[in-house]
């Protein structure tokens, strides 16, 4: 029988988050929650999804993980036996409008908690990377083994910062720790500002759909409960001696075309979308395609819930949760 444990989320008030401290707390361990409630979206929808928390081993602490002192006192009262980190400021265009929010989240809050898991080493530290890390490679499906130096984002270069800084600490303190390329991760109770939840509202309201290069695009779209799954077997694997760091994409490993992502969200909404055709954005990549030979490799998993059925699932939370009819 699988032993309960203490395990820190940071970002609990986030999309991916706030599943997996659901699942963490429905398996029985307990959840020391850090989210600074970031109003680069909506604050309320953060809090509704903490809502779904509420539980006997749930503790929820507001707290910016750029405040060193701040998280040093949270990680140092709870002593968790596994971190799950998962705060960042995320989106690849609003990193061109506010660089400095990234380097400080992503980068200095990142820095933070690695001196954490430094002076009180858990059993692993699992974080948040990005597919954003590929940047244009040509080379597809991208793999672990691919050259990742030359991001074309700033938020894609924090997250390669992240994977770098955590090798450091896995190397020279002995710390146990995983980074997790997520690709395009979609669902219930997701971010406002990706493209799910943009196109329906666009689409509910009759509004046109932004389309960038024209449609000339691809995206490995993940669901959330694979991401999850993936995450928390991840998570209860730490690494041994003799390779304490490593990284794998999670990635549903079936890239589809923008113009059929949309057809099929349109027949989950029951509404037909206007197209407002764009050139492509500065930052943003034409297909994104993850190799996850490695996860299934190591875990025994690899994401494969069809995008219908996820996004049937998105729509009709969608739906419920903004009161459309």
């Amino acid at each position: 029988m699988r032993k309960a444990r203490k395990v820190l989320v940071t970002g609990a008030a986030g999309f991916i988050g706030m599943h997996c401290a659901q699942r963490l707390l429905a398996r029985g361990d307990r959840v020391i929650g850090v989210d600074n409630l970031s109003d680069y979206y909506s604050v309320k929808l953060k809090r509704d999804r903490l809502a779904r928390l509420k539980h006997g081993n749930f503790a929820f602490h507001r707290v910016d993980i750029a405040d060193e002192k701040a998280l040093k006192k949270i990680f140092f009262a709870a002593k968790p036996q596994a971190v799950l980190h998962l705060a960042a400021q995320p989106g690849v265009r609003y990193s061109l409008e506010n660089p400095s929010v990234y380097v400080r989240t992503n980068v200095v809050g990142f820095a933070n908690l690695l001196e954490c898991c430094r002076a009180a080493p858990p059993q692993h530290l699992v974080f948040a990377s990005s597919s954003s890390v590929y940047g244009a490679n040509a080379k597809l499906p991208w793999s672990e083994k691919d050259n990742v130096d030359r991001p074309i984002s700033l938020y894609a270069a924090t997250k390669k910062s992240n994977e770098l800084m955590a090798h450091v600490y896995s190397h020279l303190f002995g710390l146990p720790a995983t980074g997790l390329r997520y690709f395009t991760v979609y669902g219930p109770w997701g971010r406002p500002d990706m493209s799910p939840m943009l196109f329906a509202h666009a689409i509910m309201k009759g509004k046109p759909i932004p389309v960038f290069n024209r449609g000339d695009m691809q995206r490995d779209f993940t669901y959330v409960d694979d991401i999850v799954e993936g995450t928390l077997r991840v998570l209860d694997r730490p690494r041994g001696a003799a390779d304490r760091f490593g990284i794998y994409n999670i990635g549903n490993h079936t890239p589809v075309a923008l113009p059929d992502y949309i057809r099929t969200l349109e027949r989950a909404l029951g509404r037909k979308a206007k197209l407002q055709l764009k050139p492509m954005q500065p930052g943003d990549v034409k297909a994104t395609y993850a190799d996850t030979r490695a996860l299934k490799q190591a875990v025994g998993f690899e994401p494969t819930t069809p995008l219908q059925a996820g996004l049937e699932r998105f729509a009709a939370w969608f739906k419920e949760y903004y009161g459309y009819r």
